[in-house]
């Protein structure tokens, strides 16, 4: 049977099955194929063939875009002739193909000797997806005195690829749609347990909300052709949570608009909003596709005649309804004066933080990669011409102030600076270019990276970046049909663009499924760095790391910059003392309580990066508290070390990159060795007191600063998705801290130790409970199922070595095979304890649920309704979120243990080696280094 009848019966099951359009051919060989079934002019196909190779192919440098940029080309050159294609009309195509094998091309016509020549030069002054090689070409046929050389370059120089593009409506008409009621997820828009369709965007796209929901955002965009339908978080924050590409792609496929006609269900320019705005990752995210991102603020705390917060029976403020924004209103964004109006013209809220500057140059190129990569060729062609590239841009904000210091996110934004003009140091508010150290990319969203960077052209890795990762963490509970299609896939792209992954394509080294957190944390190995990763939880404790989208990763692993403000700061620091019975997770939940409670509700650590010093804990225990900081809506965090701290964190990194060395796991370009001599770099420095560990200046200004006092904290903390608060708005947050006697004798379904939030300390913490109860003669059974899944191999390595893992498989009642992983998930749970593969298993939730309608105690991070357990037709699923002792001992007691029966359980186990720093590490300002 030939490739095409395969896809026409692939089209045939997609239509009968799913009611979808045939998929998005990437094929070489298929392509291939239809190109000879419309050169034979009596195939009966040929028409067929036509629409597939014209609407249907993807663009960028997928396999089958080269074969088709080819034959657009032939097709010019006059060297093949099809009736339906002109070499106008192919011009045209080309100029939608976004870069690569398009742009070789465009450049090949358009510097021969060709007829087209000039026309090719014309469709080329549009494009803005050229790299090194093309530079080269141009520049070469510039020195060499071609004309259109000089004529692109000239017109690249005033970016004119730019400026000649529509600027945005002065007025977007929009009708609301509330998606939902509270904080909005990104697992509502792109649910994790779809990821494995995340690549196939029509097929994805059928799991947004629901589909009652998408038929009715599909009718109000039909009634209403001349407004754009706006998805709203009402009385929430839109898109908190994971970094999701794919719940902006989502929204943009169903309210947004259609990026090119020969490009098929790739959207762009949605808009979304929210009460509270949009979280920090997901407006990121609405910037790569040039949409709109409202804070509506249409929901305000209520205050009483005196100017006091009015509050409800639980302390928490009453809302009140400034506006109303019920599914149906229609109102108007006047971007020109940065205003939401009313039907009647009448102002209800300033807009203005959705419209700097650099916010509409993104919604005026279609999305924010057109502005990276316009910049840098505005940039190259002014140098090979040798001259001043006038000023086109938004010239990059820089704000200085004299006399004062900087925050630690402030010197680690001044020292990975790229292209600014101040020489003093930069503060908040600033928005620069910035380069970026460590990329990592997670294997749910990876193949959507794979696609960005395909339809960006980019075929290998930045040298400015010094590590990347691409991991098999989100799908190493079950080895099922759809990780083993999209996984070894994916691993054989990466490896080829140049980055480190957790399986061997040639099947060399063991396949690693370690939680990607974990090894971005080893691999950072300067408190310096700046940090991209694809999941929101992308915080590590070095550096200063930040969640993104698919295609932010793709733009740092491209390009080795990013570009952002500089985000405003809150300074957290601790007094007291910790009681013994005291796990480090309570100290991370007490701070999230304390903080809510010390500014009355408000989260101020909302779109912020939070400066915690925790220094004189190693990175691998800090990571907990900055994990968590995804969860209380922070932008991103920051562990301010000692000297002595940072150099034994750094070692212990050292001894894991060498580890993966050995494991067989480097790449030619030497890129884990590089790591290591980065961290003997930086502990040198460290040692010789010249460049100590990064600390803010005591003279820094921060939006808020917060002391947790440990003395506060008498028993373990829970987080609650308060599943049954009559506010819906108010379930599933992460803000509903409360001590673990609440739950007393409360039923616990089931229990999880496992994800990024848990350690090497915590896999020890099991085993010394086991022991503890061994030597009270106690039995050791389970009356919930208990799940324990190590976040890496080393781990597991290490807890063999030492003993440890002998003990907890002697209680276990399944211990995970690599020769023979799972092929399916699991449904139903047996009282025993599961020793899983490592990984995020049910974390993730896109494999491994409990079953619906239980209550789990877990170590997880994600409240998310529907993520960990689903709601059962009796009762709401939850995931309570709690320390590893808490977990196993619920376990074992099938409910909620008394805090008396808790801490003889823990007693005379370290929990934790946390102490406070003896004073604040914050130093007297020094003179910036920079990179």
């Amino acid at each position: 049977m030939s490739l095409y009848s395969e896809y026409l019966e692939e089209i045939e099951v997609r239509k009968k099955d799913l009611g979808l359009h045939p998929k998005p051919i990437d094929s070489e060989e298929l392509l291939s194929e239809i190109i000879a079934q419309i050169k034979d002019t009596g195939n009966e196909h040929r028409e067929a063939s036509l629409n597939f190779f014209i609407y249907n192919t993807l663009p960028g440098t997928t396999p089958a875009a080269v074969v088709k940029a080819k034959f657009l080309k032939e097709i010019v050159l006059g060297q093949e002739k099809v009736e339906e294609i002109s070499a106008e009309f192919a011009l045209e195509q080309l100029s939608h193909m976004k870069g690569g094998p398009s742009v070789e091309a465009l450049l090949d016509i358009a510097l021969s000797d060709d007829a087209n020549a000039k026309a090719a030069g014309e469709v080329l002054k549009s494009q803005v997806f050229l790299y090194d090689a093309d530079y080269a070409r141009l520049s070469a046929a510039f020195k060499a005195g071609n004309a259109i050389a000089k004529d692109l370059l000239e017109s690249y120089a005033k970016a004119e690829f730019f400026t000649k593009l529509d600027d945005i409506p002065e007025q977007v008409k929009v009708i609301t749609y509330i998606a939902a009621e509270g904080d909005i997820s990104t697992d509502l828009l792109s649910p994790g347990n779809q990821s494995h369709s995340r690549a196939d965007r029509e097929l994805h796209g059928l799991c947004m909300i629901s589909p009652q929901a998408q038929q009715e955002i599909k009718k109000m965009g039909e009634d209403n052709p001349d407004a754009k339908v706006m998805l709203i978080a009402e009385k929430g924050t839109m898109g908190v949570g994971s970094s999701r590409m794919s719940g902006v792609n989502n929204v943009a496929l169903w309210a947004g608009e259609k990026t090119s006609p020969y490009i098929p269900f790739i959207n762009n320019r949605p808009v979304v909003a929210g009460t509270n705005g949009i979280a920090p990752i997901f407006l990121t995210t609405v910037g790569v596709t040039g949409g709109i991102g409202l804070d509506l603020k249409n929901w305000v705390k209520k205050v009483d005649a005196d100017g006091n917060l009015v509050k409800d029976a639980n302390g928490d403020p009453v809302l009140e309804e400034a506006y109303s924004v019920k599914t149906g209103t229609v109102l108007t964004i006047d971007t020109k004066a940065k205003k939401l109006l009313d039907s009647e013209g009448n102002v209800l809220v300033d807009v203005a933080s959705a419209f700097t500057p650099q916010k509409v140059e993104f919604m005026k190129a279609g999305g924010s990669y057109a502005v990276t990569f316009g910049k840098k060729l505005q940039t190259f062609a002014a140098e090979t011409l040798g001259i001043e590239a006038p000023v086109v841009y938004a010239a990059s904000k820089e704000i200085s102030i004299e006399g004062q210091g900087l925050t630690a996110v402030e010197k680690i934004f001044n020292r990975n600076a790229v292209g600014v003009k101040s020489k003093t140091p930069l503060h908040t508010g600033s928005d620069v270019r910035v380069k970026v150290n460590i990329v990592g990319s997670q294997d749910t969203t990876g193949p959507m990276t794979c696609q960005e960077l395909e339809a960006m052209a980019a075929s290998t890795i930045s040298s400015d970046v010094d590590g990347a990762f691409q991991s098999g963490c989100h799908t190493a509970s079950v080895w099922d049909n759809k990780a083993k299609a999209n996984t070894p896939k994916l691993m054989a792209f990466m490896n080829a663009f140049g980055v480190i992954t957790a399986r061997d394509p040639k099947g060399v080294y063991h396949s690693m499924t370690d939680v990607i957190h974990k090894v971005l944390n080893d691999i950072t190995v300067d408190d310096r760095a700046i940090i991209i990763g694809g999941d929101s939880h992308t915080r590590m404790s070095k550096g200063v790391a930040f969640g993104a989208d698919s295609g932010t990763v793709a733009i740092a692993l491209a390009t080795g910059e990013c570009a952002m403000p500089i985000p405003e700061s809150v300074k957290v620091t601790f007094k007291g003392h910790m009681k013994d019975h005291i796990d480090f997770r309570d100290v991370v939940h007490s701070t999230q309580a304390q903080m809510l409670k010390q500014f009355s509700g408000e989260n101020v650590f909302q779109g912020r990066v939070i400066e915690v010093q925790i220094g004189t804990l190693l990175a691998d225990q800090a990571f907990t508290f900055t994990d968590w900081t995804a969860e209380m809506k922070a932008k991103a965090s920051i562990c301010i070390s000692t000297d002595e701290t940072l150099i034994q964190s750094l070692e212990l990194a050292k001894s894991r990159i060498q580890i993966m060395i050995n494991k067989g796991m480097e790449n030619e370009a030497g890129m884990l060795q590089g790591l290591i001599d980065l961290a003997d770099k930086r502990i040198a420095g460290i040692k010789s007191g010249e460049e100590p560990a990064l600390a803010p200046d005591d003279t820094a200004k921060y939006y808020a600063e917060i002391v947790v006092d440990l003395d506060q904290i008498d028993e373990p903390m829970i987080a609650d998705p308060d599943v049954n608060n009559e506010d819906v708005s108010k379930r599933y947050t992460h803000d509903v801290i409360r001590p673990a006697s609440y739950y007393n004798d409360r039923k616990v379904d089931l229990g999880f130790v496992g994800s990024c939030m848990v350690h090497k300390g915590d896999m020890q913490i099991i085993a010394a409970m086991f022991r503890n109860m061994e030597k009270q003669g106690k039995e050791i059974s389970f009356k919930a199922p208990l799940v324990i899944a190590p976040p890496t191999y080393n781990i597991v390595d290490e807890l063999k070595a030492e003993g440890d893992w002998e003990l907890l498989e002697k209680y276990s009642g399944f211990e995970f095979s690599d020769a023979n992983p799972k092929e399916a998930a699991r449904t139903k749970y047996e009282n025993i304890m599961y020793l899983e593969r490592p990984g995020c298993n049910l974390c993730m939730g896109n494999q491994e649920k409990a079953e619906a309608g239980d209550t789990v105690l877990a170590t997880s991070t994600r409240l998310f309704q529907g993520r960990v357990v689903e709601d059962s037709a009796e009762k709401k699923g939850e995931s309570l979120l709690g320390s590893t002792p808490m977990v196993v001992l619920s376990c074992i007691l099938g409910r909620f243990p008394t805090l008396e029966e808790y801490k003889e359980a823990v007693d005379g186990i370290n929990l934790t080696s946390f102490a406070p720093p003896s004073k604040d590490l914050a130093r007297p300002a020094i003179p910036l280094k920079a990179v």
